[in-house]
């Protein structure tokens, strides 16, 4: 079985490959991810709220954590995570001092195998498809 290309096949003719220039994001596997959301008739945001996670003395915010996505209907933050999974500890530091910190905000991570079965079972190719 082949996989799709970014130039034909499947993967462009899906309606999720039809981008959104409005907003700019860090990474393709974010657009993709977006427009699922819309495909799915999902109100979302991008990275629209920044949560401090530690102050200095002064108490200014020295480091922080701005989820990927939020959700309106389901009041649902989604970050998407398709690091390799060696790479993810430190966005799990995060991740745990944001659940600590705001443990009545709603939080889903997406982490890359997650990420790659939507992508197969959407017929959307690979992760290395997006980089190209």
């Amino acid at each position: 079985m082949t996989t799709p290309s970014l130039d034909g096949g499947a993967r462009a003719n899906h309606p999720s490959s039809t981008g959104n220039s409005s907003s700019s994001f860090a990474h393709p596997s974010e657009q993709l991810f977006a427009n699922l959301l819309s495909l799915y008739g999902h109100q979302w945001s991008y990275e629209p709220v920044e949560f401090p996670l530690a102050w200095n003395e002064s108490g200014q915010p020295i480091r922080a954590f701005r989820p990927d996505f939020y959700l309106h209907g389901p009041d649902l933050f989604i970050e998407l995570t398709v690091l390799e999974q060696r790479l993810v500890t430190k966005k799990n530091q995060k991740i745990r001092r944001f659940r600590s910190l705001y443990p009545e905000v709603q939080l889903l991570v997406v982490y890359q195998r997650d990420f790659l079965r939507l992508m197969e079972r959407h017929d959307l190719g690979s992760l290395d498809d997006l980089a190209a």
